[in-house]
């Protein structure tokens, strides 16, 4: 197959009208998150480039045992990036920040996104879509029973093992549209685990050390979990894309280390700050940047 169908804008999570035909002018400056909400709302515009530079009617570039492998891949991929948010999005509502809870829904509009660009590449090798899997199912039960901030550490842990996934992708699948997809998702994957440490800096703000260090110590469970999960239910594809699975669960684990450690780390707070402030990291991409285009 040598077609491609583009996915469309995803909607927001509680049905409104898409993210980008929304306003920010409404959004308060005073909040820290402002910079986030002027990063999501701009990043469409370098979605749309790198997306432009794809060309579908490359012919596909698989073996069968790769095409198998990454098939089984990117179906359970295109699950696990495709939540609706609403949940979690009633969480940060509730926790009463609407500038937080803006730049949310439009990180859940990119998660959205992904999971599209995930049916792309199973469109390009003619493979169904899966209705359910168990690992997606496990890890939905589990967020829905938690409180916002344990469920933003979750999403960190499942993000900074799976962002060496998409390196692998962008820099050696084994088919050029497949690795265009991984570009496109590391890109925002980066960002996006900024993002959370930013969130789990905000409310770790006021906590002991002992509850910093306890809550690190759980957190390196689930994530040594998720890694070994990754490694063996989605070792064939890292070998397609020529990644030993014991290689990159020891990557990941770095990424996961240094990520966790920012977001647990006592907080440098800024001369004349309220308590509670901390210094956060912001977006490494300037949104101005992103819609020029610089």
């Amino acid at each position: 197959m040598n077609t491609m169908t583009m996915p469309s804008a995803p909607v927001r999570a509680d049905g409104a009208a898409p993210a980008a035909d929304l306003t920010e002018d409404l959004i308060p400056d005073a909040s820290p998150f402002r910079v986030w909400v002027d990063y999501f709302a701009a990043n469409p515009a370098r979605q749309r480039r790198l997306e432009r530079e794809w060309d579908p009617s490359t012919p596909v570039t698989l073996t069968v045992r790769q095409r198998e492998a990454l098939v089984r891949s990117f179906q359970r991929f295109e699950l696990g990036e495709g939540g609706d948010g609403v949940r979690l999005l009633a969480k940060a509502r509730a926790a009463g920040d609407p500038v937080y809870t803006r730049a949310l829904e439009l990180l859940v509009a990119e998660e959205q996104r992904h999971s599209a660009l995930f049916g792309v590449g199973l469109r390009r090798m003619a493979a169904p879509s899966l209705r359910a899997h168990w690992s997606d199912f496990a890890f939905t039960r589990l967020r829905r029973i938690l409180g916002l901030r344990t469920e933003i550490a979750l999403f960190l842990i499942a993000e900074t093992v799976a962002v060496e996934y998409f390196e692998a992708l962008a820099e050696a699948a084994p088919d050029p549209i497949l690795r265009g997809i991984g570009e496109r998702i590391r890109t925002d994957e980066r960002e996006h685990l900024r993002f959370q440490v930013d969130r789990l800096r905000v409310g770790f703000a006021d906590s002991p050390l002992l509850v910093r260090a306890l809550a690190g110590l759980s957190w390196w469970v689930v994530a040594i979990g998720a890694t070994a999960v990754l490694c063996v239910d989605h070792a064939a594809a890292l070998r397609a894309c020529g990644r030993n699975p014991v290689g990159y669960g020891v990557r990941a684990l770095g990424t996961f280390r240094r990520f966790a450690g920012s977001a647990l780390k006592p907080p440098r707070r800024p001369a004349g700050a309220l308590r509670g402030s901390v210094a956060l990291l912001g977006p490494s991409l300037d949104p101005t940047e992103l819609r020029t285009g610089r």
